[in-house]
């Protein structure tokens, strides 16, 4: 029998588990629980949002070297049982890059797409600068979702941006912002960035996605980056123009 990994979201303990009997433990009987079987490692870890304390064994190649797999990126059906209350989504786009930049945002409440938000743009940006700004946008309503009650994970496909806040602008910060091997860019964004994660840092997740392979999020997000391009939009819009996905993903892409 092939091995499965057990993640429980919710139950009497949460975590990464090995063997049904455990998983079974923890959920039966246990109200709103939320729980799902994965063939890997990997793919139980991404779900999940967080590194295991598990333990793979690692396979010795012909070079006589560990190898380790790298981790498959998270697909739509992962994303879409991931037990969040609010996903958001979150892109930037750059024509030519550097050059016109702009934001979009796809927010969803239970898997239904619930609005889509574009703007932010700069008339002399980056792909990056575009991407850290729908960060800090995510962010910010992340805020607002846990002042609420709800739990709420969000999306990138920017790992840059990711790391930035989540692992860099803290040595960065201690360091008085500052690096040994030279300028850090993008600190007017980074810093109010760095500072919105820091207040809500245990209580949500950032996700990597790659662009541009079907996730429905994350396509949109890109349509509305392009959408604040062309409007030249310097504030955060709600798009209105038309409720129908299929029309949007017909825009064209970032």
């Amino acid at each position: 029998m092939a091995k499965k990994y057990y993640v429980v979201w919710k139950g009497r303990e949460t975590g990464i588990f090995t063997t049904w009997a455990k998983c079974q433990s923890l959920v039966d009987g246990f109200a709103g629980a939320k729980f799902k079987s994965f063939p890997t490692l990997e793919e139980a870890e991404l779900a999940f949002g967080k590194k295991s304390q598990l333990k793979e064994p690692k396979l010795r190649s012909n070079t006589s070297k560990y190898s380790k797999p790298k981790p498959q990126p998270l697909s739509q059906t992962q994303i879409d049982a991931m037990p969040y209350d609010i996903k958001i989504f979150t892109d930037g786009a750059c024509e030519p890059n550097p050059g016109e930049a702009g934001t979009g945002l796809a927010v969803y409440e239970n898997n239904q797409l619930s609005a889509l938000w574009y703007g932010l743009y700069q008339p002399v940006g980056t792909n990056n600068t575009a991407e850290l700004h729908g960060l800090n946008q995510a962010l910010r309503i992340a805020k607002e979702v846990l002042a609420s009650g709800k739990s709420v994970g969000i999306f990138c496909d920017s790992k840059y941006s990711i790391d930035c806040i989540t692992k860099w602008a803290m040595s960065w910060q201690k360091k008085g912002w500052t690096k040994s091997d030279g300028e850090i860019k993008n600190l007017d964004i980074i810093k109010p960035t760095y500072e919105l994660y820091q207040g809500i840092a245990a209580q949500i997740s950032i996700h990597h996605v790659n662009g541009h392979v079907g996730i429905e999020g994350n396509e949109l997000a890109d349509r509305m980056s392009i959408v604040a391009i062309d409007s030249k939009d310097k504030d955060l819009v709600q798009f209105q123009e038309t409720h129908n996905i299929s029309e949007i993903l017909a825009l064209r892409t970032g």
